[in-house]
């Protein structure tokens, strides 16, 4: 099995991608999705956060995600308890997702592969870059924010530049260069390869 991750900035479009791989016929595993849902599920994070962050961190049995972001957003100490609670349980669910997939290659999607050291687990890295005025213009369509709030949000994320030289390959989502050719194209090099492991 190769084990493949995709990663990018907010607004990139890595969603994008792991979606036309999966209808490609790739599993995906959406580290985002999967830590919306262990946040409300998995008794070790909810243990730990109520222990940490209060009481208030969860309401009528769900997690208060505005209460949770409003304590975190400007304090990075909190943020990074946040993450140490979060992210082991979430790296480790994927560990165990990956060893259940009867595919010859799978995907994992993530916003922070290297800043939390998982990419480890991965046999190669796919960066999607797009320039910051195309992804700020991007979350500012799709999210209920404002354009302060989406670069105070980019300027915590690693530098994209700097990410992408640490993938084995790019994807160019910039309105310059067509994303469906790319990914057909880099499908097929990946199945080429995991045919070889």
């Amino acid at each position: 099995m190769l084990k493949v991750g995709i990663t990018g900035g907010i607004g990139s479009g890595k969603s994008i991608v792991a979606a036309m791989f999966k209808l490609l016929g790739v599993p995906v595993y959406n580290a985002d999705e999967a830590a919306k849902n262990l946040m409300n599920s998995n008794i070790q994070i909810k243990s730990a956060l109520i222990q940490h962050f209060g009481t208030e961190v969860y309401k009528d049995g769900a997690l208060n995600r505005s209460w949770l972001s409003s304590k975190v957003f400007n304090e990075p100490s909190q943020l990074a308890i946040l993450n140490s609670i979060v992210h082991p349980v979430v790296i480790q669910d994927a560990v165990d997702w990956m060893k259940n997939q009867q595919a010859i290659l799978v995907i994992k999607e993530a916003a922070i592969f290297f800043e939390s050291g998982s990419n480890k687990e991965m046999d190669f890295m796919v960066g999607v870059f797009a320039p910051q005025h195309l992804r700020l213009k991007r979350v500012l369509k799709r999210d209920n924010t404002n354009e302060e709030a989406i670069i105070d949000r980019m300027s915590r994320q690693m530098n994209e530049e700097e990410k992408m030289k640490l993938c084995d390959y790019v994807l160019y989502n910039d309105e310059q260069q067509l994303l469906i050719p790319q990914v057909i194209q880099l499908h097929t090099h990946l199945l080429t390869l995991a045919l070889k492991k």
